[in-house]
């Protein structure tokens, strides 16, 4: 894994721990400062993949996300909230959800990481196909343990 720095909006940085093998986009469009893919292709054929996303939010972690998961039931086919939580990780607070959806006939799940810090949202989605979860289920963990949202300088 390596560590990856991602510029954020108000110049504040993201810290987050990428799989070094992996593809990697950056400063791409729509908030994502950070995108990954895996090279090779688990047996569903399908890349297992994370996208690192920065937004202003001026609400609550707790109706940032209730609004941004009524989003995605609306936007992904299939959708179904099969897990949440918050907690804290490291020492800021998560919000964190896992959910199901379809990208044509293949299952996909998604975890879902998110950030709040100074007016600063950060999401961690980390997808795999269904049957391939298993194998990436740690490492998407291991990812998100990593992320820091460094805040603006006081």
């Amino acid at each position: 894994m390596e560590m990856h720095t991602t510029g954020a909006p108000a110049g504040r940085d993201v810290l987050v721990t990428v799989p070094a093998r992996w593809h990697r986009r950056e400063d791409l469009k729509h908030g994502v400062v950070v995108a990954a893919r895996a090279r090779a292709a688990p047996p569903s054929g399908h890349p297992p993949e994370l996208v690192v996303r920065c937004a202003a939010v001026e609400e609550s972690l707790a109706t940032w996300r209730a609004g941004a998961i009524a989003a995605l039931a609306r936007q992904l086919p299939a959708f179904a909230l099969e897990d949440r939580d918050e907690f804290d990780l490291g020492e800021q607070p998560v919000a964190y959800h896992r959910f199901g959806h379809r990208l044509g006939t293949l299952e996909l799940l998604s975890e879902q990481w998110a950030w709040l810090v100074d007016g600063l949202g950060v999401t961690l989605t980390c997808t795999a196909a269904r049957e391939d979860y298993p194998a990436f289920c740690d490492l998407f963990e291991a990812v998100a343990a990593t992320v820091d949202v460094m805040p603006a300088a006081a």
